[in-house]
């Protein structure tokens, strides 16, 4: 490169020219990502060629055919107005460093917004300003990093699922190494002094000093590299004493050999990578065969509105929507698959997927994405292509939807896995230093077999096991968890609060009289197109109720959450809802209505006697044992007396909340020290989900999806809350009696280790069966606490 361009672009450096490290660059951006690139060990990305800021040669034309749009949106997941969404499958990913820089694309391109990586599946989802950089251009920027994404129009699962051969190849090299480098450590073990054995042992312990030598460069190197980057950065990870035993044999083995003191420990070494290697392995296939990753189809319970060609209406699970199928997405409602919008003006809130909350104005003929959330009235839409539910669940877990939580059993976890090293190291250190005092020939034995047999890693797993087993458990009952930290919270809780219309009450056998004017058959229809937009289990409740069509043309619709409903119709605008809502000076204290509105004319209301959840009495009095119970409601107290009856003494009632009031108070409990449980219908009472500890939606109809959520409640397993916060206490027990457990097998292996009575190879075989075991202990424990608690 001519000595004025610039270091990492390849551009002509100008009279302003920074330098840093004897390297020009042109500006202070190509100056940040080298300095990115170097604290992070890639500035093997400057061998690619001269001038690596420009795309390789070997990259340029190679994915030209993403420039095709018919192609890119197949591979797109969300693309509307400037920003674009991909999801990328990448082999390459492998360790921390790998998270950290692709993780920070937005710093070697402005015009990234955000990158995600999902470790255990090897993905990272990336947002990005498709105005300023077009999909080929992402795809470059990875590839010139050494992330090539794999791409495949047909089905991207098939990469996914090829065993990954890389383990099975370093199993095979340690074992040959360890079984040769036995058979060459014969005559050593009988101590045979015969002539010819004398005259070739310096050969023979030269030939297991190459044999060692591939097994500790290729088989170990992920312990090595591993334990090297975790101290690099300041982090005393587990690799650390297993790589420090395996250096220990290696150079004291290698300093007997060159100084003819003695024949090594390559025995040992060799065995000791075998073993290590071989219980991966088999705790891949046991982790695989106890996995607890969800099957969406079976547990994530969206609904959909389903249009039928003669106009009727079907509830239907969002696995069985089919492209073509027609769908009618109410206010408030999540779209959960891309379509092209039919019927009505969309004003949708990508917020769910890209964390932008301004709304996107929508008309008829264009295309929709999954994940937005209509703002205005109803819509209609037509399918494009089937849902995929497991990208509903990676939006509702998105970071931008998570609650600040106190300290977790996986920070706990990883406090105590970081101190149990350092514990661990000062161990060896001393038992190191009495044993090579004692006997120098047993002090790297024991010193290996400390650091091998003392692992955090059944502590470390036992967690994630019981935690996501339950969330399995809990997905089976209808309970359907955001993630395994929501078990953490519940176990936790001391108050629960509960709205009553659609919560405590049920919409399956709600009693309904009219009472006002008579209203025409047009005048019912004009009503229930205006009901069809709304969510809010009463509207849902009287517009099922309402037996005329719902095909009136609907203007200028609005939502007022906890208050009502307004549109247009021929010029006539009519109001539906609370007696406050369409100015009626009528006493409604004791009735729950819904009161119409014509213009400025009040016909009348209808009036619901709602029916209470079956058990609900012995519901709450099993829980008032062990919780405070508040009632909290919009409604008027026309059924305070039926409340106060089915309540347990000392219960609070609030009636005439808002959703603002019904937040309010969830704070007031809290800065009282009280983590609370919300239970709500998940659309009045969003707010109060966010702010509360545990926010679960409880629903009949499980149209009503929301990110503010933690937990969706089946209403039809309403009776069995009282079990699954029992159930999420035991689990929290289980963990706490695993880490028992891992904390016994390492005292008692520290003592054989430290007493040499423990060789570092039966060290290497017992490490992964410690892990096994604590796995295996705590999915069996919460199988069987569950079955009883629930049976």
């Amino acid at each position: 490169m001519h000595k004025n361009n610039c270091y990492h672009c390849g551009s002509v450096c100008k009279v302003n020219e920074i330098k840093i490290d004897d390297k020009l660059f042109c500006c202070h951006g190509c100056k940040t990502v080298y300095e990115i690139l170097n604290q992070n060990e890639l500035s093997c990305y400057y061998d690619l060629q001269n001038a690596p800021g420009t795309i390789p040669t070997e990259i340029k034309g190679k994915f030209d055919y993403l420039d095709n749009d018919e192609i890119a949106s197949k591979i797109i997941e969300f693309n509307d107005s400037d920003i674009s969404v991909v999801n990328f499958y990448i082999p390459n990913i492998h360790c921390s460093s790998c998270i950290w820089v692709l993780e920070n694309l937005h710093k070697l391109n402005k015009n990234v917004i955000t990158s995600l990586v999902n470790f255990p599946k090897k993905e990272v989802r990336i947002t990005f300003n498709n105005k300023n950089i077009s999909l080929k251009e992402v795809v470059e920027l990875i590839t010139s990093i050494a992330y090539e994404p794999y791409i495949s129009l047909d089905d991207a699962e098939v990469a996914k699922n090829k065993i990954d051969r890389k383990l099975i190849y370093q199993v095979a090299v340690a074992g040959f190494a360890f079984g040769n480098v036995m058979l060459l450590s014969f005559p050593e073990y009988f101590q045979m002094d015969e002539y010819w054995l004398n005259q070739f042992k310096p050969f023979f312990r030269a030939l297991m000093l190459l044999l060692a030598v591939p097994a500790l460069v290729y088989s170990a190197k992920d312990y090595l590299i591993s334990a090297y980057k975790g101290l690099k950065h300041g982090i005393l990870n587990i690799d650390v004493p297993i790589s420090l035993g395996i250096l220990v044999l290696f150079f004291r083995s290698s300093y007997e050999i060159f100084s003819q003191t003695g024949q090594g420990y390559f025995d040992s070494l060799t065995g000791l990578i075998f073993f290590l290697l071989l219980g991966k392995i088999f705790q891949q296939k046991t982790y695989g065969f106890l996995s607890f990753e969800r099957d969406y189809k079976s547990y994530f319970p969206i609904a959909v509105t389903k249009v039928n060609k003669d106009k009727t209406k079907d509830n239907i699970a969002v696995h069985n929507i089919k492209k073509g199928d027609r769908l009618l997405i109410r206010n408030e409602e999540i779209i959960p698959v891309d379509g092209i919008l039919l019927n009505g003006n969309g004003l949708l809130d990508y917020s769910f997927v890209t964390g932008e909350s301004i709304p996107v104005i929508k008309i008829s003929g264009d295309k929709v994405y999954a994940g937005g959330k209509q703002m205005q009235g109803a819509i209609e839409i037509e399918v494009l292509q089937g849902v995929e539910q497991s990208y509903l669940t990676q939006l509702w877990s998105n970071d931008i939807f998570q609650k600040n939580t106190s300290k977790n059993i996986k920070s706990l976890t990883d406090s105590i896995s970081k101190h149990f090293t350092i514990i661990i190291l000062s161990i060896t250190f001393f038992a190191g230093i009495y044993w090579y005092i004692i006997d120098e020939t047993m002090a790297f034995q024991v010193v290996s077999a400390i650091l091998i047999i003392a692992c955090p890693c059944a502590l470390a797993l036992s967690a994630p096991f019981a935690l996501g087993n339950m969330i399995r458990i809990f997905g089976r009952e209808k309970f359907y968890l955001k993630n395994t930290n929501v078990i953490e919270a519940i176990a936790k809780i001391k108050t629960l609060v509960f709205d009553k219309t659609g919560t405590i009450t049920t919409s399956n056998s709600v009693e309904i009289a009219y009472f006002g004017k008579v209203l025409s058959p047009i005048e019912l229809c004009n009503i229930k197109s205006i009901l069809r937009g709304s969510n809010h289990p009463l509207s849902r409740i009287l517009y099922d109720y309402l037996i005329y069509d719902d095909n009136a043309e609907v203007s200028n619709f609005h939502e007022l959450l906890g208050k009502g409903l307004t549109g247009t119709i021929d010029n006539i605008q009519i109001k539906i809802g609370s007696s406050n809502f369409v100015a009626s000076n009528e006493d409604q204290s004791n009735q729950t209505s819904i009161y119409i509105k014509f213009d400025n004319e009040i016909k009348g209301k209808y009036i619901f006697n709602n029916t209470y959840r079956k058990g609900l009495k012995n519901i709450f009095l099993n829980l008032s044992k062990h919780y405070k119970i508040a009632i909290i409601t919009g409604d008027n107290t026309g059924e305070k007396e039926i409340l106060t009856k089915i309540l347990p003494p000392n219960s609070q009632i609030l009636f005439h909340q808002k959703p603002e009031d019904k937040l309010k108070y969830i704070k007031s409990l809290q800065n009282n020290n009280q983590n609370v449980m919300m239970l709500g219908d998940g659309l009045n009472d969003a707010g109060a989900l966010v702010q509360s500890n545990v926010g679960i939606s409880v629903s009949e109809n499980i149209n009503v999806f929301s990110p503010a959520c933690d937990a969706i409640l089946d209403a039809n397993n309403f009776n069995k809350i009282p079990a699954f916060i029992a159930l999420s206490k035991k689990t929290i027990s289980i963990i706490k009696i695993s880490f028992a457990i891992s904390f016994l097998y390492n005292i008692i292996g520290l003592l054989f280790a430290i007493s040499g009575n423990l060789t570092p190879i039966v060290a290497a075989i017992l490490m992964p069966i410690s892990s096994i075991t604590v796995v295996i202990f705590a999915t069996i424990t919460t199988n069987i606490i569950a079955k009883k608690i629930l049976s």
